[in-house]
């Protein structure tokens, strides 16, 4: 295994603890921790679908535990 490999094995492990410890999360956070688009989760924060923050009215925010439960709202039985 080569520097670079190990670098890129770094950075993934890195992105993915983000998630586990970090609670407010950015756009493009939110869209890879849910495994969408940002133009999907775009279209979810304009329908006001999804709970977001927009401190300054611009940039959004999500809360990490709000979007879990968000995800978890619409359970299918089996």
């Amino acid at each position: 295994m080569n520097n670079e490999e190990q670098k890129q094995i770094a950075e993934t492990i890195i992105e993915n603890t983000i998630f586990c410890t970090k609670e407010i999360l950015t756009s493009d956070e939110a869209a890879q921790y849910m495994g969408i688009s940002k133009s999907y989760l775009y279209k979810l924060t304009m329908r006001q679908q999804i709970p977001h923050f927009k401190p300054m009215g611009k940039m959004c925010y999500f809360n990490r535990k709000e979007l879990e439960n968000w995800l978890q709202n619409n359970r299918v039985s089996t």
